[in-house]
């Protein structure tokens, strides 16, 4: 069954809403939990379930996405399993860039059709969330579906930043909407198990996951919808009226990485006791890149809901419900709290450090005797001694030449060099 399946994973847009993350890279690309990439998130749900044919589909700011992927996904010449990147391309008889979801998979459908596989699974790459996607299959052809979207039960405050599907009682869906305003939202209730009724969960919302049967999808890119661009405003509400498509509902923790708030959010979550979005459970390993890097080196520090991942050296005074990337290094007497630090990509030798602090350059990482609070700090940043960023609501949203302010969250951009005594939101 597994092996009658290729997996497509959409590499994103330009991820406007999550700038300046997403200045120099792809929304997929961006660093999350200290050592991984958001994409390792679909790849690695596709790889526990032994999905091992996929593309990810590459087009905006794509080069970091590209390397990772290049430098991470290597099966050996021993195993028919592959991780590639379809980037896209103009061609004769297609000089256009993807012009959205579907217009993406339609330029790619070349590379599928030669595969003996009965069913395409089309995937975003830039949300957080542990499916077992051998249930969601297995569902999809006990039904006879032709088309299977997985859905997830949210509140009705939820529902109206969605789209809503209406199922019958059998899980196949009649009905759809995009966003719907508020009163109209009693008439959109499903079925829905009693755990979901008793949170109020009535609504079923689209997670942008998708399973077709293959035939099917390139009937529908190639002839009958071959104009429209996106799975979820045209492809999905069309197909619902003609062909059977069914809801597999997840009620597991999903998280749609939209912007700062709810990407910050989702990063400091990873520091709770029992974490929705557990790293610690070997049946669900999130892969990425192997790294051979030292374990992290604490020196008088205390720690408080804190994640640290590998080659960090920490001499801090206190780190309180922070997520720390790798390779980071932090000075005497600094307290860090609410903080996401994405860490270095490379470290500097101790001469290059001794060069840096005589030409009065702060080094790379975090200085001395630094106060910050509520902020994302990017890849590669050098913050000096004496720095205070106070993030918060009393910061208005903005961006400047060295950060980011959203939502009262500090985004310090990516190599950004702040001095000694530099002060964010005193």
């Amino acid at each position: 069954m597994i092996k009658s399946i290729v997996s497509l994973v959409l590499g994103g847009g330009a991820g406007t809403r999550l700038f300046p993350l997403t200045r120099s890279r792809s929304k997929p690309a961006v660093p999350v939990a200290g050592k991984y990439r958001l994409v390792d998130i679909p790849i690695s749900n596709c790889l526990n379930a032994e999905i091992e044919k996929i593309f990810v589909l590459t087009q905006f700011n794509s080069a970091s996405l590209n390397k990772h992927i290049k430098n991470t996904y290597n099966f050996g010449s021993f195993s028919k399993a592959f991780v590639d990147i379809l980037a896209a391309e103009q061609t004769p008889e297609n000089p256009t860039w993807y012009q959205g979801t579907a217009d993406a998979v339609r330029q790619c459908l070349k590379h599928v059709e030669n595969f003996e596989i009965k069913y395409v699974l089309i995937l975003s790459g830039d949300q957080l969330y542990q499916m077992d996607f051998r249930e969601m299959l297995q569902r999809h052809i006990d039904s006879g579906a032709e088309i299977s979207i997985a859905t997830i039960p949210v509140t009705a405050k939820d529902a109206t930043e969605f789209g809503i599907l209406k199922t019958d009682a059998e899980g196949f869906i009649s009905s759809f909407i995009e966003k719907p305003a508020k009163e109209l939202l009693p008439e959109w209730s499903s079925p829905v198990s009693e755990e979901m009724q008793t949170g109020g969960r009535d609504y079923l919302a689209s997670m942008g996951i998708y399973i077709f049967n293959k035939d099917l999808l390139f009937d529908l890119l190639l002839g009958e919808q071959d104009n429209a661009t996106d799975f979820g405003k045209e492809i999905i509400p069309y197909a619902i009226t003609k062909y059977k498509v069914l809801s597999f509902q997840y009620e597991g923790y999903w998280t749609d990485i939209g912007n700062i708030s709810s990407f910050f959010e989702a990063n400091l979550g990873l520091t709770d006791e029992i974490p929705k979005f557990n790293l610690f459970d070997e049946s669900k390993t999130i892969f990425s890149r192997a790294r051979m890097l030292p374990p992290a080196k604490i020196s008088g520090t205390t720690l408080e809901r804190t994640v640290i991942a590998d080659g960090c050296i920490i001499m801090a005074k206190k780190l309180e419900h922070c997520v720390v990337g790798i390779r980071t290094r932090i000075g005497k007497d600094t307290e860090i709290t609410n903080a996401y630090i994405m860490g270095n990509d490379f470290y500097q030798t101790l001469d290059e450090i001794s060069a840096a602090k005589e030409e009065n350059q702060p080094p790379m990482g975090i200085g001395e005797r630094c106060v910050i609070k509520n902020v994302i700090i990017d890849k590669n940043c050098r913050i000096g001694n004496d720095v205070i960023i106070n993030g918060g609501k009393h910061l208005h949203d903005g961006d400047h030449a060295l950060y980011t302010v959203k939502d009262g969250i500090v985004v310090v951009k990516k190599g950004a060099r702040l001095p000694d005594g530099f002060v964010i939101g005193k």
